[in-house]
């Protein structure tokens, strides 16, 4: 990687760092962090962002903060549930507060929790998604199915192979970004 440090931004569809898809965001910005990366979790149970279009959301202080830590982000880390199908309403309003001039040419890493099987469902609709906002989603996803079996009474991951995999998605994530950072030089 180049002396220049990726500024990680990561998102969970949950609200509160300790949720199962906050836990997920957190075990790849730490490891973001291991590889050099300046990393930030926006919370979104400390700074709620308002329901788009509700009374005086548009001039919300939480809203303003969010946005402009987007902007200043090369890349993003994203963690839904899924609930009947699909990502959850929090993770739906999260992204629709971003627009292109926020998100647009980063890259993202895209994982999602699951209370049965996993499947690639909410990772597809994001990814859609994001093609709207002219983003980066990166090949490599994270879906797992038997989320309160997946973590230990630690929040640790009980498998290896689900850790391996959340680093070669996070490892996809900030060489792409890099790639994408060299773009505008």
């Amino acid at each position: 990687m180049s002396d220049t440090k990726i500024r990680i931004l990561g998102l969970s569809g949950e609200y509160r760092s300790t949720s199962k898809s906050g836990m997920m965001v957190n075990h790849a910005l730490d490891y973001a962090r291991s590889k050099g990366a300046v990393v930030t979790f926006w919370d979104c149970n400390e700074k709620p962002l308002p329901f788009v279009g509700e009374d005086g959301c548009w001039d919300n202080d939480n809203v303003k903060e969010f946005q402009a830590l987007a902007s200043e982000s090369d890349a993003f880390l994203v963690c839904s549930p899924e609930y009947h199908g699909t990502m959850s309403g929090v993770m739906k309003n999260t992204f629709d507060w971003l627009y292109d001039k926020h998100v647009g040419g980063k890259a993202l890493g895209l994982m999602s929790t699951l209370g049965g099987i996993q499947n690639a469902n909410t990772l597809n609709l994001m990814r859609i998604m994001l093609r709207w906002l002219h983003a980066w989603p990166v090949p490599e996803q994270l879906s797992v199915g038997h989320v309160k079996e997946a973590f230990d009474d630690d929040g640790q991951f009980t498998d290896p192979k689900t850790v391996e995999r959340l680093h070669s998605l996070v490892d996809s994530v900030l060489q792409t970004a890099e790639i994408l950072n060299s773009r505008d030089e």
